[in-house]
């Protein structure tokens, strides 16, 4: 019952009746635990299940020969680990998945969603359109991405970074879910370089912040459409 309770907090299976998750997903699926830094994806495996995260946190990143990590996003549940590649020709990942913490993952095929038989097809399509909207928040979060690291600067960076999550959240203080390291690792920068940036920016009243509490004090919400 608490893995269905689970699964019915996750947004790809929210709009199904709680019925459908538990006698035609649920059955299907099955658990499987991580310990912390193992891989839950390489790159160039094919995928064919979907996750839903019960339990810990999954870094997405690229692993490069010379040692350094490029950190793509930290997942945490009940979010999806898979769907991003499922819907691919190949479904062959670019990137590894990571246990950050130990992690419990369900896992189930995604053949369930993506070929008509399995589900009836009301259900079916009910997820799909879910699942296209997950994929497409997730390509978001990427354009989000690359805007951030498009920035030539470090303090920029953290200002195009800590602004959009002000404005995603409609807030001048915010609470972000990394930690320095992972932030780090997300803007692609050294940790002791950010964290003397932050400390000088602090000095000069550009934010303020207490650990992960971050405050832009000349934060303004964007101007919507006139």
């Amino acid at each position: 019952m608490e893995v269905l309770q689970a699964l019915r907090t996750c947004e790809l299976f929210r709009t199904l009746p709680e019925a459908v998750v538990e006698r035609e997903i649920l059955p299907r699926g099955r658990m499987r635990e991580y310990a912390r830094g193992e891989f839950l994806i390489m790159p160039q495996e094919q995928v064919d299940n979907l996750g839903v995260l019960l339990a810990g946190r999954v870094h997405l990143m690229h692993l490069f020969d010379n040692g350094c990590c490029n950190l793509a996003d930290v997942l945490q549940p009940p979010e999806l680990v898979g769907a991003d590649l499922v819907c691919t020709r190949t479904r062959r990942s670019p990137y590894h998945a990571m246990a950050e913490t130990p992690v419990s993952l369900f896992l189930f095929p995604a053949s369930l969603l993506l070929e008509p038989g399995a589900l009836s097809e009301d259900s079916r399509q009910t997820a799909m359109r879910r699942l296209v909207t997950l994929i497409s928040q997730e390509n978001m979060k990427k354009e989000y991405r690359l805007a951030i690291l498009s920035q030539r600067g470090l303090r920029e960076r953290i200002m195009a970074y800590l602004t959009m999550q002000a404005n995603k959240r409609g807030s001048g203080t915010l609470t972000i879910p990394m930690s320095r390291e992972e932030m780090a690792d997300f803007l692609c920068v050294n940790r002791s370089a950010l964290s003397h940036a932050l400390s000088c920016m602090q000095r000069e009243g550009l934010l303020r912040f207490e650990k992960n509490v971050f405050t832009l004090p000349h934060w303004e919400p964007p101007e919507g459409p006139a």
